[in-house]
């Protein structure tokens, strides 16, 4: 992280009055991404975007900007939203392509999506079987923790 994301971060912090406990968020984030692509197999990498398209953090090969595919997993996560609630009416979860080289999936976690990238011969079932409980945790760890100024206690706020 650069110097000015973390003064820039730690003033929006002041200004919004979030308490964060334990570790940087984003290196909770990135720990759950490497220990994401340790439990699936033929996994070859993934991130975290918010859902304007703005990177958090990210666990790709060398060969993919991450900044340029976080962008593209918002646009990903803004259609397949829109698309979801004007068939159904419903939230969006997911989104899996399926391509030649591999697939592509994207799920919702809270204000931001993970998206993770397999080899063509990755065992579908086992990667949402993992991908989505990490989605969930990813989701948990981003979620500011609010102080009340009249209160000791913490507060997750969803």
């Amino acid at each position: 992280m650069t110097t000015r994301k973390k003064l820039l971060g730690d003033w929006m912090g002041r200004l919004t009055k979030v308490a964060m406990s334990g570790p940087e968020p984003n290196a909770a984030v990135l720990t759950e991404l490497k220990a994401l692509r340790n439990r699936v197999p033929r996994l070859t990498g993934a991130l975290v975007a918010s859902n304007d398209g703005l990177l958090v953090a990210h666990d790709l090969p060398a060969q993919i900007e991450p900044n340029g595919m976080a962008a593209m997993a918002a646009s990903q996560l803004s259609l397949s939203h829109r698309l979801a609630t004007t068939a159904h009416g419903g939230g969006f979860s997911e989104v899996v392509v399926h391509g030649t080289g591999g697939h592509v999936v994207i799920y919702a976690a809270g204000w931001t999506s993970l998206t993770v990238l397999a080899a063509p011969e990755v065992n579908i079932g086992r990667l949402h079987l993992e991908s989505r409980p990490a989605a969930r945790a990813i989701a948990d760890l981003l979620t500011p923790v609010t102080t009340d100024a009249g209160s000791e206690e913490a507060t997750k706020t969803h």
